[in-house]
């Protein structure tokens, strides 16, 4: 069973699949028993439970009317199943040379292993590394493209932060 349920707090509407005993308000985080919510439709249909909550979003924007030109999710689905376009399809129909374009990416500076910001590094490594030093870290972050000074700065300010404790030289993340 699906329901679209409002939260009294803030007027937001969600779905909610089964029954459980509370419901907790995705936006407000306000938490009600199920029976003290708002049910706007109960029904076995997911799509239509849809249907009713993209509706009374549409109204509440004063699109109502034009929502109502627009086919039902079911339909939308299945149009939308064979119309994807993969990466290099789109790439190769804007007139770039796909391969081209991965070769280039394999030739980054900083590395085809480094993956996220230079703070994502650092944190990576203080997790992969069993209670390393400075220089651990330095070395791990460097093998990912992250300069030294970069790693120096970011392990104080994590400490400052209380996110990651030193003690004697070796680091570990809270």
């Amino acid at each position: 069973m699906y329901a679209v349920v409002g939260c009294s707090e803030c007027s937001h509407l969600w779905l909610i699949e089964g029954r459980s005993e509370t419901t907790q308000c995705p936006r407000c985080g306000s938490r009600k028993k199920y029976e003290k919510r708002k049910k706007f439709v109960e029904t076995d249909d997911a799509d239509h439970a849809r249907e009713v909550r993209a509706s009374m979003l549409a109204n509440r924007q004063g699109a109502g009317e034009a929502f109502a030109e627009l086919d039902s999710f079911a339909d939308l689905e299945s149009q939308v199943e064979g119309g994807v376009v993969d990466e290099t399809e789109y790439l190769e129909a804007s007139g770039l040379d796909a391969g081209e374009i991965r070769d280039a990416g394999e030739r980054d500076p900083r590395g085809p292993a480094r993956a996220g910001s230079k703070k994502d590094v650092v944190e990576r490594a203080l997790e992969d590394l069993d209670r390393p030093t400075e220089e651990e870290v330095v070395a791990y972050a460097g093998d990912h493209g992250v300069p030294a000074d970069y790693v120096e700065t970011a392990l104080e300010k994590l400490v400052r932060r209380g996110e990651v404790s030193e003690s004697r030289g070796r680091y570990r993340k809270l």
